[in-house]
């Protein structure tokens, strides 16, 4: 099982990049996420969102690949507390597929991706930057990972 983060986004400041490798690289390579961005729709005044949501979900599935389990985050998902995100990680690799993260666009999902999604996680009630969101998967995934192991990282 390998995880990807597939996210619709412009180029990131140096400290979202520095923070997402930080994490990434605390977890064994299994389980480390790769990071996968793709272009926003183009937009220009008067756009239509609904389209920019249609095109920017086709390039998240697109890049996916076949037979991997698709989590949309999506603020109107539910929220998994750092424990209940470990016990998925351990179905995740219990189950071997690949699984995809997918960030979307300012606009969100489209219908069809999120009808797609295993799940829909939501990270918080508050919009988040796209920069940042990378950031807490990544934190995320390894607190997750530290749980699993048994390793003081996370202390609650």
């Amino acid at each position: 099982m390998r995880i990807r983060l597939l996210t619709i986004s412009e180029r990131q400041p140096a400290w979202v990049n520095d923070g997402f490798v930080e994490y990434a690289k605390r977890l064994p390579k299994h389980l480390a996420p790769e990071l996968v961005e793709l272009p926003l729709a183009k937009r220009g005044k008067g756009g239509d969102s609904a389209k920019h949501k249609v095109e920017e979900s086709e390039r998240l599935l697109n890049a996916m690949g076949r037979d991997v389990q698709l989590i949309a985050l999506d603020e109107r998902g539910v929220a998994w507390t750092s424990v209940q995100l470990a016990e998925q990680m351990r179905r995740w690799t219990l189950d071997g597929r690949d699984v995809a993260l997918a960030i979307g666009g300012p606009d969100g999902h489209a219908p069809f991706l999120l009808e797609r999604a295993s799940a829909r996680w939501s990270l918080s009630p508050l919009t988040l930057p796209h920069g940042l969101v990378r950031v807490v998967i990544a934190e995320q995934l390894y607190r997750a990972h530290s749980i699993l192991e048994g390793h003081p990282y996370h202390r609650a």
